[in-house]
């Protein structure tokens, strides 16, 4: 638990300090754009802002994370952090189509503006994005909010790349047209990256199975188990990009009934050394169910009329159950 909140302290740090160069790379490009009329500074400010929305809604998402589950959220918040990164890709695409508008407008009708402030302006904002994005950078690979908004950074970095160029071009050749096309480039990364966000969201969101795990794999492994017989009515799914969950009927072995504690224990052991799995829920001796497929195919079914007048369903016979959190 310690190391958990080390982890999101850190997230939380890189992201504040991110914040606050964000913000002032804000300032800069809207009083430098209006300043050189560059419509490329003042549209790269309108990126940079959207960076500062989506780093203080990614923020906000850990906080919230960082509250205790209750009766009524028994997960806590730690699905804002999906919602948030949900929210942080849609906002990429809308930036990318907002610059391939700009640009297309741009290529129609170029503009002349002050290059050589321009340029210096773009390159104070780029300095300020790639120190933002350091204190990011650590953290994206694992964490789909972090990723998220590490992207919006590195876009808007991207961009001031652009800018830059675009400066030096029509400084030395008057050729202001190049201003659109970078402009275009960016805006395609941009919404590839965003693309990729919303899947990885959507993928969470609608309970897939994490990439890093073969589901195959995982119920060969619980099989090698002594005392197991067979896996079935599995499923595997994520709560956030740093909790995984897994639950499984495990049919022991007639001779090992006694040892199902020791033998539930040692699958847990296995799927969190090797997985990641911090959170599992094994039911261990299903009679009812031993024939039942690996992957259970769930149902809509009508609610019974059999729930009591508070809304609780009676207690049936059922299983030994084990749940077992790292």
């Amino acid at each position: 638990m310690e190391t958990d909140n080390h982890l999101d302290r850190s997230i939380s740090k890189g992201f504040i300090f991110a914040i606050v160069l964000t913000s002032v790379t804000l300032v800069a490009e809207v009083v430098g754009g209006l300043w050189t009329n560059s419509l490329a500074l003042l549209a790269d400010a309108a990126h940079v802002f959207m960076d500062l929305f989506a780093l203080v809604l990614s923020l906000t998402a850990i906080k919230l994370a960082s509250l205790p589950a209750t009766d009524r959220r028994t997960y806590g918040w730690h699905r804002a952090e999906i919602i948030a990164s949900l929210i942080n890709g849609a906002t990429l695409i809308l930036m990318a189509a907002g610059i391939l508008m700009e640009s297309w407008d741009r290529f129609l009708d170029p503009q002349a503006v002050r290059s050589k402030e321009m340029f210096i302006i773009a390159t104070v904002g780029l300095v300020m994005n790639l120190v933002a994005a350091t204190r990011l950078h650590g953290h994206s690979h694992d964490d789909l909010n972090v990723r998220s908004a590490f992207l919006h950074v590195i876009g808007d970095a991207i961009a001031s790349v652009g800018v830059i160029i675009g400066g030096v071009v029509m400084l030395f050749t008057g050729w202001y047209v190049v201003d659109a096309l970078i402009s275009a480039g960016i805006a395609l990364i941009i919404g590839w990256g965003a693309l990729r966000i919303i899947r990885a969201a959507g993928h969470i969101l609608l309970e897939g199975v994490p990439p890093h795990i073969d589901v195959n794999e995982v119920v060969e492994k619980m099989r090698t188990v002594k005392g197991v017989n067979d896996v079935h009515h599995l499923h595997c799914w994520s709560i956030c990009s740093h909790i995984t969950s897994l639950s499984a009927h495990i049919d022991i072995e007639p001779d090992y009934r006694l040892r199902q504690g020791d033998i539930i224990g040692e699958i847990e052991e296995m799927l969190d050394r090797d997985y990641h799995i911090v959170h599992s829920t094994l039911q261990a001796e299903c009679s009812k169910c031993t024939t039942g497929p690996v992957i259970q195919q769930l149902q809509h079914r009508q609610r019974s009329s059999s729930l009591c007048s508070h809304g609780h369903p009676g207690h049936g016979p059922g299983g030994h159950d084990s749940d077992h959190q790292h």
